[in-house]
């Protein structure tokens, strides 16, 4: 295929794929009740209307609640993980990163349809820590995948010097390796952050009496008066997620970058 019949296939599955998303803001900004077109007006009522729907602050504070703790597992254990894999190599090694990055592959339906029986079989109750562990498992790949470029690009003499000098092992990753590789650290935060907010499967599996955001927005649909607010958020959640993401790539690159090492790839 030509330079130019590749382009055209380009241009075309980003029209695809981002045309829903598009619709959007559109719908959020018009002046009626009704998702149709032609469009009716231009109005910014729907989002002064948000705040007034106690339910979905509710499950805003819930998804935010949720998504933190999530965020901070995740990369906590990613930190741990990465360490394990670029400093201590260890006999099978492959095969268990393998199997702690199989979520990636997985279909959500089937890991939360697991993990539900797995919650259920121990006699826990379903709620917001049971969609906190489910959100943990799903992000700690994607922390693990961040990090271990992070601690790749890590120049392992820098530790080395530390430890000539008398520090410690606690002291070594204190003062000389967290900083190295805090940009990663803080992207695997805010992509792993930016995967819980949205995430919907698990969450409506293992949701109780708390819906996440995703969860609560889904029940909503059913109501076609409530529409028009449910774009507002959901612009929103876009715009939000757009600029999260923006921010861990940036991390990411300064992080290699003062690592000394290639920008090629990203998160984005």
């Amino acid at each position: 295929m030509s330079g130019r019949g590749l382009r055209t296939y380009a241009l075309l599955y980003l029209v695809f794929l981002y045309a829903p998303i598009f619709l959007l803001p559109l719908f959020a900004f018009n002046d009626a009740s009704t998702i149709t077109f032609p469009l009716k007006g231009f109005t910014t009522r729907w989002f002064s209307e948000l705040w007034g729907i106690q339910a979905m602050r509710a499950a805003v504070l819930t998804s935010l609640k949720v998504a933190a703790i999530s965020a901070l597992a995740a990369t906590a254990l990613g930190v741990c993980a990465a360490m394990a894999v670029t400093r201590y190599p260890f006999r099978g090694q492959k095969g268990l990163m393998g199997l702690i990055m199989l979520p990636l592959v997985l279909p959500e339906i089937i890991v939360a349809v697991a993990l539900l029986v797995v919650i259920l079989r121990l006699g826990l109750d379903t709620g917001t820590w049971a969609v906190i562990a489910g959100h943990t498992l799903i992000c700690v790949p994607f922390a693990i995948a961040i990090l271990t470029t992070a601690f790749a690009a890590l120049d392992g003499s820098l530790e080395e010097a530390a430890a000539d000098l008398g520090a410690g092992r606690i002291a070594t990753f204190r003062l000389v390796t967290l900083p190295l590789v805090m940009p990663g650290i803080i992207s695997a935060l805010l992509i792993s952050f930016t995967i819980s907010m949205d995430e919907f499967i698990i969450a409506f599996f293992l949701t109780s009496g708390e819906p996440t955001l995703p969860v609560y927005l889904w029940s909503m649909l059913r109501f076609p008066k409530q529409l028009p607010a449910v774009m507002a958020l959901g612009t929103i959640l876009v715009v939000l997620s757009i600029l999260l993401l923006s921010i861990a790539e940036y991390y990411r690159r300064r992080g290699i970058r003062r690592a000394g090492g290639n920008i090629t790839g990203g998160v984005l």
